[in-house]
């Protein structure tokens, strides 16, 4: 560890830090309880995996569109601003979503229009959210924030699909978990409000189509981003098991509404124990060959889960894709965080989540319409070979990527 990272104060010492650690997990919480619930809700209601598609597809279209405007909001305008903002749009999503569940015999239009509404909220917030952590973080100490922020991610994913899955089970309703998410929001957005960091960023250009495209210029030209960021996409699109679990739980496993909490927290245990792990002992050297390892497991644990018809060897693989795949996220964040400009986080992290976005829901809608096709187990076990292969590919089109040593910037 180097003098300067040794006398910088740990992230948690910092109030600032603490707040915008409060709107993450707060955040994080509520998507999973969401995640969990609309799963359920809709699957329960159709008995159709193709709604369980139509759900990535409702969360994805507003990455798709959003993305750019919600870095130039990052990079032109006040970030604490525009995060709060944001968290005012996601009240009012969750509140849609209640309204829709409580409507049970009203179809499922409201639901996936709730759902457009509430990602596009989501869309804005995250690339002020991450822009800021540079902000309120030494350099020496980020990527030990990184670490200690997945824990916290994870934890919440642990905690917000269980509960989800036991307040259902006891209710029959998706209905108090969407108030509690509507709660959630609240408690986000007192502490974005509470930030005492200045949120405005250097005086920008005026705004061109040139400006638009600064982030996506940066990513393309810094092939250690783009190469981190690009095997996220297709390793989770491939690598989608998640968003069947609701059919895993229902009608393969067969463990009701409290098991599917379980199974949609099984990931973020693996993931949350590792990033606890890495908060202590981060990534110092052969970082690239070190991130290409974790996503190859993740192909791996996420076929064996496809395979498996135990619910305690179902629960082992998704432990495991999810310490595998938090090791990789926390070199992308990191890397992407140090190797932009303050000038551009803005625009670079939107880049980066929409990237993380596109994979998630398109791979959601990938997942759920195959499986219509050609049944689930297939479609899963097809998706974690692929991503082996995406992997092998990775390794010649990105050597930048595979010969890096350390997560420091170049000089």
């Amino acid at each position: 560890m180097s003098a300067s990272a040794a006398s910088a104060p740990h992230p948690l010492r910092l109030p600032d830090y603490r707040r915008l650690l409060v709107v993450s997990g707060a955040m994080q919480l509520a998507h999973q309880m969401q995640a969990t619930a609309v799963g359920w809700d809709l699957y329960e209601r159709t008995g159709s995996v193709l709604a369980l598609a139509w759900v990535g597809l409702a969360q994805l279209l507003p990455a798709l569109v959003l993305f750019i405007p919600a870095g130039e909001l990052a990079d032109r305008h006040d970030r604490r601003r525009v995060m709060a903002a944001s968290l005012v749009l996601v009240v009012l999503g969750s509140a849609g979503l209640a309204a829709a569940a409580a409507a049970y015999g009203s179809g499922t239009l409201w639901t996936y229009a709730s759902l457009v509404f509430t990602s596009a909220a989501q869309v804005v917030n995250r690339p002020s959210r991450d822009a800021l952590l540079p902000r309120v973080v030494p350099e020496a100490q980020l990527g030990q924030a990184v670490a200690f922020n997945a824990s916290v991610f994870q934890s919440a994913s642990i905690a917000g699909p269980a509960a989800a899955g036991l307040i259902i089970a006891a209710t029959s309703s998706a209905v108090p978990v969407y108030v509690i998410d509507l709660a959630l929001a609240l408690v986000a957005l007192a502490a974005a409000l509470r930030l005492d960091v200045g949120g405005r960023p250097a005086r920008q250009p005026p705004l061109t189509l040139r400006a638009l495209g600064a982030g996506v210029q940066h990513v393309w030209r810094t092939k250690v981003i783009l190469g981190a960021i690009t095997l996220d996409l297709f390793a989770v699109l491939f690598g989608g098991a998640t968003a069947l679990l609701p059919v895993y739980a229902k009608d393969i496993l067969q463990v009701g509404p409290a098991g599917l909490g379980w199974l949609n927290a099984a990931p973020a245990i693996g993931a949350v124990a590792m990033a606890l792990w890495l908060s202590r002992h981060p990534p110092r050297r052969r970082v690239g060959p070190l991130f290409f390892a974790c996503v190859a497991g993740f192909g791996l644990a996420t076929a064996a889960f496809g395979l498996s018809t135990s619910y305690g060897l179902s629960f082992a693989a998704l432990i495991a894709i999810g310490a595998l795949d938090n090791v990789s996220v926390v070199i992308r964040q990191t890397i992407v965080q140090l190797w932009t400009p303050d000038a551009l986080r803005g625009r670079v992290s939107a880049v980066n989540r929409v990237f993380v976005s596109s994979s998630n829901e398109l791979g959601a809608f990938e997942s759920g319409a195959v499986a219509a096709l050609i049944g689930p187990v297939a479609t899963v076990v097809a998706g974690g070979v692929a991503t082996v292969l995406v992997v092998v590919a990775a390794m010649r089109v990105f050597p930048e990527l595979r010969r890096l040593e350390s997560l420091h910037h170049p000089p």
